[in-house]
């Protein structure tokens, strides 16, 4: 005889009161959104957010929590809530959680490797096509430093980042610095398992130096082309250096 499934009852309190801290904070973050509190204003007291909105306390704090994590807001203990600006940190770090958790599954860290790619050959052509001479020059500059860390480890993981890093900030977007910089967080361990390989330091310096010379060139196509080659050598060498472990 097969059992029937057993329903688990669900508190209506709860529900509703999750409903009605949604409402409040969609309101709120519309107010916001249209001017009618600007960064810096204090907001109401959550005694006069409980009686403009008719709700009760933990609906108006569950809100401002929330709002607080969308970097709407700021909240002090013992004192109004104030409307903040969002800044491109904010909206990375509201992301990382998820990506953390996508690594973790199946294919999760492929997919970010075909992202990275994606996004860093786009970031090669775009160099290779608008670098001016002080870009040419701090391109140039991180790439000594890489060459200076070969053999050590720690050293050649930290000029990696900053020779990829000085190839975004060729962009001048923001937006572009601030996804490479999480991005390379997220794949930390990437970076450490592959250039702890055999010759993989020598390997990835010598790409870096091809990748420079493109973009020094002003060949896009090049610059594509080696950004492409060295990243999808990276993930091969990682999923070598997995399998054997």
């Amino acid at each position: 005889m097969t059992s029937m499934p057993v329903a688990v009852p669900v508190s209506t309190d709860f529900v509703r009161r999750r409903r009605l801290y949604e409402e409040v904070a969609a309101k709120l973050e519309a107010e916001i959104h249209a001017g009618v509190f600007r960064a810096g204003d204090a907001l109401p007291s959550e005694r006069g957010l409980m009686s403009r909105f008719g709700v009760g306390r933990p609906a108006v704090r569950d809100a401002l929590f929330s709002l607080q994590k969308l970097g709407l807001v700021e909240v002090r203990h013992g004192g109004r809530a104030r409307v903040t600006q969002p800044t491109r940190q904010v909206v990375v770090d509201a992301l990382s959680g998820a990506a953390r958790h996508l690594l973790s599954v199946p294919d999760g860290v492929r997919q970010f490797q075909q992202a990275r790619v994606f996004f860093e050959t786009g970031l090669a052509r775009h160099a290779a096509e608008n670098a001016g001479p002080p870009d040419i020059l701090a391109l140039d500059r991180a790439l000594a430093a890489n060459r200076e860390a070969l053999g050590d480890l720690a050293a050649f993981e930290g000029t990696d980042v900053e020779f990829h890093h000085a190839i975004a900030l060729i962009a001048r977007n923001p937006i572009f610095e601030s996804i490479h910089q999480a991005m390379f967080g997220w794949l930390t361990e990437q970076r450490h398992i592959t250039l702890g390989a055999p010759r993989q330091q020598e390997l990835a310096y010598r790409a870096h130096q091809q990748i420079c010379a493109a973009i020094r060139d002003h060949d896009c196509d090049r610059a594509e082309r080696m950004m492409r080659d060295h990243l999808q050598q990276v993930a091969k060498t990682y999923w070598k250096e997995r399998s054997g472990r």
